[in-house]
């Protein structure tokens, strides 16, 4: 199984909560999140690779690269960015009457 076939799993499971929470998220919010989760996951992933301490198979990644960085690895940090709030906006607890 690639990276992405893994990754889709995730992925569309993280679409199907947003789409029931959307209506309830802050745009501007998710949009700082998502840029400094993504900038935190570049740093920090190409500073892993290059020193070692992770290694992928070359065939099961797509060739696509942000520094040492396979793009496939950003996949978890998208999900972070939509699926944490959406979860938290269907899970918010509504006032009581």
């Amino acid at each position: 199984m690639t990276y992405w076939a893994l990754n889709a799993i995730f992925l569309m499971i993280v679409a199907v909560v947003a789409l029931l929470a959307f209506r309830r998220v802050r745009w501007a919010a998710i949009g700082l999140t998502a840029a400094i989760l993504l900038v935190m996951t570049a740093v920090f992933d190409n500073i892993m690779i290059s020193v070692g301490l992770v290694a992928y198979n070359e065939s099961l990644i797509s060739g696509a690269f942000i520094g040492v960085a396979p793009v496939e690895d950003f996949a978890y940090a998208v999900a972070a960015i939509v699926g944490l709030p959406a979860l938290w906006a269907l899970l918010e607890r509504k006032p009581r009457a």
